[in-house]
């Protein structure tokens, strides 16, 4: 085999969480519903808040993956641009597929601003969160107040 394939698999090990969790919500949005309405309760805006939480989740996965494979505690902004990039693109093909392929359901451009918020809420959690908790000057500027 090429040592080529040998080194994308190395590469995508980290991310098996994210291909996952994206082959998941993939195949659930394409799905028909069949009354599943009926069998869970709902409200107004519950397909959004689903929306938004699957691209939520997704991104911060992919993040995740990212930076175990870089190995690194600091913010990037090259993983940030491509992971928003590769969300939005998962989103559009949902929504792309709702609309041509899947005719039972309903491409709609407010699920993929939901999508895009959700991705949104993602990069920012990962903005606010990510850093290097290992810092000992960090962990003292604290314990001395």
């Amino acid at each position: 085999m090429d040592i080529c394939f040998f080194y994308v698999i190395a590469i995508m090990r980290h991310f098996i969480w994210a291909i996952l969790w994206g082959i998941f919500v993939l195949v659930t949005t394409c799905m028909p519903m069949d009354g599943a309405e009926k069998k869970v309760p709902t409200f107004e805006g519950m397909d959004k808040l689903v929306h938004t939480g699957s691209f939520f989740v997704f991104t911060v996965l992919l993040l995740y993956g990212w930076s175990r494979k870089d190995n690194t505690t600091t913010v990037h902004w090259i993983p940030l641009i491509a992971v928003f990039l590769i969300s939005t693109v998962l989103g559009g093909l949902v929504e792309l597929l709702q609309y041509a392929v899947f005719t039972y359901r309903s491409g709609d451009w407010w699920d993929l601003f939901a999508d895009t918020v959700g991705t949104g809420m993602g990069l920012f959690a990962y903005l606010l969160l990510h850093r290097d908790f290992s810092n000992k000057s960090v962990l003292h500027s604290h314990e001395e107040r």
